[in-house]
């Protein structure tokens, strides 16, 4: 199994530069390195963010090796209220401009009601 430092080499040798330059680059002092290479540490949170910046990789494969599939990363709710009546999801669809004045007149209508409900 390899490790972030296993995927931080391949990354330098597939740029074509040195650990050496890697490190004065990212500002990395060569214990730190020799470090993560012994498994002593690993960089942290702020220094993995830029490493993957740098190479111009993932995070997740920068931590696990594997990419995140994007259709695993879908939210899971539950059904929005027009799905429960039956009806498409319109989230995406553009309103006409027939739809986009009745939802201007009843929001203006529900401030009429909410001001006339204060006066009261």
């Amino acid at each position: 199994m390899q490790s972030i430092y296993d995927r931080i080499e391949i990354l330098i040798k597939n740029k074509g530069i040195t650990k050496k330059s890697f490190c004065e680059q990212l500002k990395i002092s060569t214990g730190n390195f020799g470090d993560w290479k012994r498994g002593k540490s690993t960089p942290g949170t702020h220094k993995l963010i830029e490493i993957a910046a740098y190479f111009n990789t993932s995070l997740d494969w920068l931590l696990t090796g594997q990419e995140r599939l994007p259709e695993l990363i879908k939210e899971q709710t539950d059904p929005y209220f027009f799905e429960l009546m039956g009806q498409l999801n319109c989230q995406d669809e553009v309103l006409s401009e027939n739809e986009k004045g009745f939802i201007k007149e009843y929001i203006e209508f529900t401030v009429y009601r909410k001001n006339k409900k204060q006066d009261q």
